[in-house]
């Protein structure tokens, strides 16, 4: 039995249930993580020290750990984006993974940081309160003038410029870096610890990412740190953030098996690998790379050989968002045919291959025609996951995540039950449901999207009712072996963003 402590990014269900969920698919892996109530609540940060004190109690238990920074070092996601920490304090709580190596030099030490993120609209839902009147500006701000020094821009975007600098105030533009200097000089740190062998392997993902801005001239320091100390094999940047927990599940489950899984994968579309998503900020092939890599697994180009094939549906030449779908872009049909990409993974479902699909046409939701087709060739409850939520990043870490804990079927059973709980949510919910009540529920409610006006039970009994509705409608012909009778269903942060489903699945 391997045994793995786990210290999540914050609290929400992508950071605690998924990795639990992909667990539950083996078993000879055990995970310790947190009791939920120690690990804050949106904004208000977890008691770090509480937090350490749990590793210090469990850590002579496990094989490996797998640690968040922003967790352990600012008590969350949110609260890194928020925090008036001083330098003294980031150094104090760097050198407890220092500690860490010291007392347990044997352990495995994986840890995650994100690349601090700049959203490119106004809203303060997990930003300082100024984001919602100033985000849009603090992006714009930053993307110009690094594009301005990077290869110039024009007498319109200098307007722009100039307009958007006088419009923040000067006291908002400094907290605002302040945060990011501190963010910048945390992933250096832990760079540094790689480099003296103190981390093992450390993750840098970025959310919401762009070829210009504050993330660019960021992951351009990462990235000279990296390459000056000749860290390419022990460090991965790349576009992601919620799947990194899963990824280096994978990647600590591999190492502790001394095994290295082989990926084939394929896409839906022609121009697939060299679209750039969404909130990314390269070609979905280089992230296929980067994410395939980070979960310690390897690629081949021989199918027969593959441990687990990886299906990527991609937009056919733009992405669109997942809710716009009944209207999508007409190259969502002429430049890829779905058909014969659902046909490829009907045959090798057939050939008894396990088939993980990373649904990456949309943002922000799964494609619902690629669901009906699944459906119609008998194949949907024969995939070993089924991944189509938020970012590309997201989707393709948690899905090949996903292939490394389940390609063996030990637990087909929970296999079943993570592939249905996405298929709700990711397909159904973020896709439809979701605007669907956020539309029409929620203007009676007095409420919007990212507050649900203390009327949760109401939203959640809704949205459960158009789930199912959305499930008996459209699942004509799998999961025919399997009774749902357990289904309920939360609101975290009292917001539309993302649920939280508890399903339990029993055999006919």
């Amino acid at each position: 039995m391997a045994i793995i402590l786990y210290i999540p990014l914050d609290e929400r269900p992508c950071n605690v249930i998924y990795p639990q969920h992909l667990v539950g698919t083996r078993d000879d892996v055990q995970l310790i993580i947190p009791p939920k109530q120690f690990l804050g609540n949106k904004k208000q940060a977890a008691d770090v020290d509480k937090i350490w004190g749990f590793v210090w109690k469990n850590i002579n238990k496990v094989d490996g750990v797998v640690l968040s920074a922003e967790m352990l070092i600012y008590g969350g996601l949110l609260p890194s984006r928020l925090h008036h920490l001083t330098a003294e304090e980031r150094k104090s709580r760097i050198d407890m993974f220092r500690k860490l190596r010291e007392l347990y030099p044997l352990i495995p030490i994986y840890v995650s940081n994100l690349i601090m993120r700049t959203p490119k609209f106004s809203t303060s839902d997990e930003e300082p309160d100024y984001y919602a009147q100033y985000g849009r500006e603090l992006f714009r701000r930053a993307y110009l003038q690094d594009k301005k020094d990077r290869t110039g821009i024009n007498d319109q975007e200098k307007n722009e410029l100039k307009q958007a600098s006088a419009a923040i105030p000067s006291a908002y533009i400094q907290d605002y870096e302040f945060r990011r200097e501190f963010n910048r000089q945390v992933n250096l740190q832990l760079l540094g610890l790689v480099d003296e062998g103190i981390i093992d392997f450390l993750s840098i993902p970025q959310d919401d990412a762009s070829i210009f801005g504050y993330t660019a001239k960021d992951q351009s320091i990462v990235y000279r740190f990296i390459e000056e100390n000749r860290l390419q094999q022990k460090v991965m940047v790349y576009p992601g953030a919620d799947e990194v927990g899963d990824t280096l599940l994978a990647r600590m489950l591999n190492k502790l098996l001394s095994q290295k899984p082989l990926i084939y994968y394929f896409y839906s579309s022609t121009n697939g690998p060299y679209i750039v998503p969404l909130y990314e900020d390269r070609p979905m092939h280089e992230s296929v790379k980067a994410h395939v890599l980070a979960s310690g697994c390897q690629v081949t180009e021989k199918p027969e050989e593959a441990d687990f094939i990886l299906a990527i549906n991609a937009p056919g030449f733009v992405m669109e968002e997942a809710s716009n779908q009944k209207h999508k872009d007409v190259t969502y049909s002429s430049y890829r045919h779905l058909g014969y990409f659902a046909q490829q993974i009907c045959d090798w479902a057939q050939l008894d291959k396990p088939v993980v699909l990373a649904d990456s046409a949309f943002a922000n939701g799964g494609d619902l025609e690629l669901i009906s087709y699944l459906d119609d060739y008998n194949v949907l409850d024969e995939l070993i996951s089924y991944k189509g939520w938020n970012t590309n990043g997201n989707t393709l870490g948690t899905s090949i995540a996903a292939g490394v804990f389940g390609y063996e079927n030990q637990c087909p059973l929970e296999i079943q039950n993570n592939l249905l709980y996405h298929i709700f949510d990711d397909a159904f919910y973020q896709s439809k449901v979701r605007k669907e009540i956020t539309d029409t529920l929620l203007p009676t409610l007095d409420g919007n999207y990212f507050d649900l006006n203390n009327q949760d039970h109401i939203v959640q009994k809704e949205i459960k009712k158009n789930i199912l509705l959305e499930y008996r409608t459209t699942i004509k012909n799998s999961f025919k072996n399997i009774t749902l009778s357990q289904f309920n269903l939360f609101c975290p942060w009292s917001r539309m963003f993302e649920i939280e489903i508890d399903l339990w699945l029993v055999k006919k």
